[in-house]
């Protein structure tokens, strides 16, 4: 089964018994065992009529939305977000979701650091994707502070009072209710105007004082760019869905699979090295071509019998996009007994049904009147607002988003979607030269920027990056020879002794009678590959199944398993979770032994069963204690630690966090243990234990203990930065001290890891544009001053644009030069035993995310002890 399936293989049945009968959408709770067939057929749910000419909700104008109480102000499922007044007199929607942005940054940058710039390596010219914000001479910005006299408590009020002044403030300008951005300075420090308050016909007297004249750099400049540029992307007909902008009108369809992909961009503005830039990067939005509805009535119609677990299962959890607003919800469970004819309350006391609301609201007729509601549920930021009610979805109005398990698992669906949205550098960079001089050259742009002083560069960003050496690689037999622009160096490997072989003397292979035939040739194949490696694999004992019961497998397990048992593997006739998790739970906590399960469909194809042995055996050896290749590691007594957390699928708001540390000089045998912790609760609050055993470990293995410790630490958000560094890098170097000693000092260095990025790069290959080869470093223009940051490239890809992977070092003691760490990254990318080739982080931080997912997927205990120094969890 493999990590993504078992990671979405979800218990997400809610609250459905066994007694309820299968119903279809909206039958009720007393409907037979099988139930006639609907009523109606599914419909498409009607288009959305366009949004001109609408008031905003936040304004108010328009009724609360289904499910608000009476007396609430709007309920609305995300963040409520300020309006603020730009350009001409319009209380323009902007500023959503701020905590997108971060505009003031921890500074993390040791005090020692002054040049983090690396020198190692061959210069290579790089196009990224950022463009350079333009501005007029001398630019600044000025913040004001507005008052109110008598006070105002309606911020669209203050804002509609503040309008009034457009000759003294100009057509340009940034107001939510109390902070006023211009881009020229008022006469006076403190300016007194009167506006009348058209209710009462009363005097208003507004004074408005300079607080600041701010640099093109500063924090709250940052925050009006990107409140700015958002106006900018509503103005080129992007429509923001969740965080990111699309246009929905370029969507493109894949009718045979049913699904649309819709083309976008993400976004953000912020201060680099020497300058405020632009990233842009290109982002697809897949959905569903039909409604919720539709999915509802194809499981009723395939499965009768089962509708209600298997439309609970499919759509709670998942997220689906209400076409009429392109707003994004969470579907947390279905009301079966709720119809569109059910009512609501408004603002002013009113009831109107559901249907009729989105009738009078958004022009759209129900069509299905017996449809179940889904239900999404208040979020604890919107509990904190006081927003404490239900909303309600119609399955009708609602398109599901992503793709499911069944279309990740089909080869066919995956290359029809990546055809859309694996863009290679040339396509990538074309788009976004493209958007950008769409936004310098339409109108309205212009007059909105203008105003502000601001502009675009027309073209993507040039920058100088470096290509670190090749890496040289040894097995048994000397030096692999492999070329680097590859990253993989598996048809060396062929024939050559791994590093460390252990040989598989005493093993039990568990299969069903069915798939007898299989097991046995696949048995036969391992005892030809190992040899050659230099694993001695003998006969395993066979124990074969008469059916393929949980029961079954856990009662083999029982009965074959003994002290002198060196591993168990189980062939598996699917890859059903239950199952898996059990056998995972019987051999890492019950009777602890290293474990392979194998599905028969992976070791059924016979042209493919040499290269599968081959793979399964090289885990094998890891699992065991062996290892495979080495690289030259010229630092001695280093530890290095792989730190990733996971949430537990088993326990809600817990999460595991898994910790993996270095053993020996070449950096290829490991320690690993997890930890649990729950919402609130610092990771480092079990660190502490896994480290002192760690460093025990580690003084029973090599008689020291290490002089550096350098810790890479995996998934880690930007808001979690300051966190980690003010609270988790002292507990971390506290728990070292304690562990070793109250004179054990070791020099310490602690790497922030993170994937989840949106900078991209390209090299130039004469004419035309490709990936950066793996060991590209890019150190410079590009990174944050307040940091002691680099951008590595680690790996190659075969179709569409490389990823880059962000480090930032925010511990260093280790007196290690910029070029060293680096390097001593780039090197660990090469250590991951599950692929003979680079991996885009730190093998030490895939251990760790293997661990995790395993804890949190399968097991939800700790894990024996006695597996500790083995990478039983590949």
């Amino acid at each position: 089964m493999s990590g993504r399936a078992r990671g979405r293989a979800r218990g997400r049945a809610r609250g459905v018994t066994e007694e309820q009968q299968a119903r279809r959408p909206g039958e009720p709770e007393q409907a037979a065992a099988t139930p006639p067939p609907p009523v109606m057929p599914p419909q498409e749910s009607q288009a959305p009529p366009p949004a001109s000419g609408r008031a905003s909700y936040r304004g108010g104008a328009r009724e609360p939305r289904p499910g608000m109480a009476s007396g609430e102000g709007p309920r609305l499922p995300t963040e409520e977000l300020a309006a603020m007044s730009i350009g001409t007199g319009e209380a323009a929607e902007v500023g959503r979701r701020r905590r997108e942005f971060r505009y003031v940054e921890a500074r993390t940058r040791p005090a020692h650091i002054v040049d983090k710039r690396g020198t190692a390596g061959n210069q290579l010219p790089l196009i990224t994707n950022f463009f350079r914000m333009e501005r007029i001479p001398d630019w600044h910005m000025y913040q004001y502070h507005v008052d109110f006299n008598p006070v105002i408590d309606s911020k669209r009020m203050r804002i509609a009072l503040l309008l009034q002044h457009e000759t003294l403030l100009g057509r340009t300008r940034a107001f939510d209710g109390m902070v006023l951005f211009l881009p020229i300075r008022l006469q006076e420090q403190t300016t007194e105007v009167y506006s009348k308050r058209n209710s009462d016909d009363v005097n208003i007297r507004i004074t408005i004082t300079m607080t600041n004249e701010l640099p093109p750099s500063s924090p709250q400049c940052l925050q009006v760019y990107n409140i700015i540029f958002r106006r900018v992307l509503g103005l080129v007909d992007m429509k923001q869905i969740g965080r990111n902008y699309y246009n929905p009108s370029l969507a493109i369809s894949i009718p045979q699979h049913r699904l649309q992909v819709m083309p976008g961009f993400v976004t953000s503005i912020l201060q680099y090295e020497n300058e405020v830039l632009l990233n842009c990067d290109i982002s697809h939005k897949i959905i569903r071509s039909d409604s919720v509805l539709d999915l509802m009535y194809d499981m009723y119609y395939q499965k009768p019998a089962t509708f209600h677990d298997d439309a609970t299962r499919s759509l709670v959890g998942s997220i689906v996009l209400t076409r009429y607003n392109n707003k994004t919800y969470r579907v947390d469970d279905i009301e079966w007994d709720k119809r569109p004819s059910d009512t609501f309350k408004l603002r002013d006391g009113s009831k109107i049904s559901y249907r009729d609301y989105y009738k009078k609201s958004y022009e759209i007729d129900v069509k299905d009147k017996e449809q179940p509601l889904l239900v999404s549920k208040p979020k604890k930021k919107d509990i904190r607002r006081g927003q404490t009610d239900n909303l309600y979805l119609l399955p009708e109005l609602c398109k599901m988003t992503g793709l499911t398990d069944e279309a990740r698992a089909d080869n066919r669906v995956m290359k029809d979607v990546g055809a859309h949205t694996r863009v290679a550098p040339a396509g990538r960079t074309q788009t976004l030269t493209a958007f950008v001089r769409q936004i310098n050259s339409n109108e309205e742009v212009l007059r909105e920027m203008g105003g502000w002083g601001l502009r675009f560069a027309q073209d993507l960003l040039n920058l100088n990056g470096r290509i670190l050496p090749q890496e040289k690689i040894y097995q048994q037999g000397g030096e692999l020879s492999y070329k680097q622009e590859d990253a993989d160096w598996s048809r060396e490997m062929r024939g050559q002794q791994v590093i460390t072989a252990v040989g598989l003397v005493n093993w039990v292979i568990i299969f069903t009678r069915k798939y007898s035939n299989e097991a046995q040739d696949f048995v036969q194949t391992l005892s030809r590959v190992g040899p050659p490696m230099g694993m001695k694999i003998s006969q395993p004992i066979p124990c074969e199944l008469v059916d393929d019961r949980n029961e079954s497998f856990l009662t083999a397990l029982r009965n074959s398993v003994t002290p002198q048992t060196q591993l168990v593997m189980c062939v598996l006739p699917t890859n059903k979770k239950d199952r898996y998790d059990a056998i995972k739970k019987f051999t890492c906590v019950d009777r602890p032994v290293p474990s392979q399960v194998i599905v028969v469909r992976t070791i059924s194809k016979k042209n493919m069963l040499m290269s599968v042995a081959t793979k399964v055996a090289i885990q094998l050896n890891c699992k065991l204690g062996g290892e495979v290749w080495a690289l030259e590691i010229p630092l001695k007594n280093l530890m290095v630690v792989g730190i990733d957390s996971y949430h537990d699928s088993a326990k809600k708001g817990r999460s595991v966090g898994g910790v993996i540390a270095s053993m020996n000089a070449t950096l290829t045998r490991y320690y690993s243990r997890c930890t649990f912790q729950h919402s609130m609760q610092e990771l480092l609050d079990g660190l502490r234990v896994c480290m002192q055993g760690a460093l025990q470990k580690y003084h029973e293995v090599n008689g020291c203990l290490p002089e550096r410790i350098i810790v890479f630490r995996d998934g880690v958000g930007d808001g979690q930065l300051p966190a980690v560094s003010e609270h988790e890098v002292p507990q971390v170097l506290e728990s070292f001290k304690k562990a070793g000693g109250q004179d054990y000092n070791p020099k310490v260095g602690v790497v922030i890891v993170k994937k989840r990025i949106n900078s991209r790069f390209f090299a130039r290959a004469g004419p035309q544009l490709t990936n950066p080869p793996p060991g590209t470093i890019i150190d410079s223009e590009v990174t944050k001053p307040e940091w002691y940051d680099f951008f590595l490239v680690s790996q190659s890809v075969k179709q569409g644009t490389v990823s880059p992977t962000h480090y930032n070092v925010i511990w260093d003691t280790t007196g290690l030069r910029p070029d060293h760490m680096q390097r001593l990254t780039y090197k660990l990318c090469h250590l991951y035993y599950n692929w003979p080739g680079t991996i885009r982080v730190p093998a030490p931080c895939q251990y760790a995310h293997k661990l995790a997912f395993l804890v949190g997927q399968s097991i939800h205990r700790d894990p024996s002890l006695d597996l500790a120094d083995r990478l039983y969890f590949l």
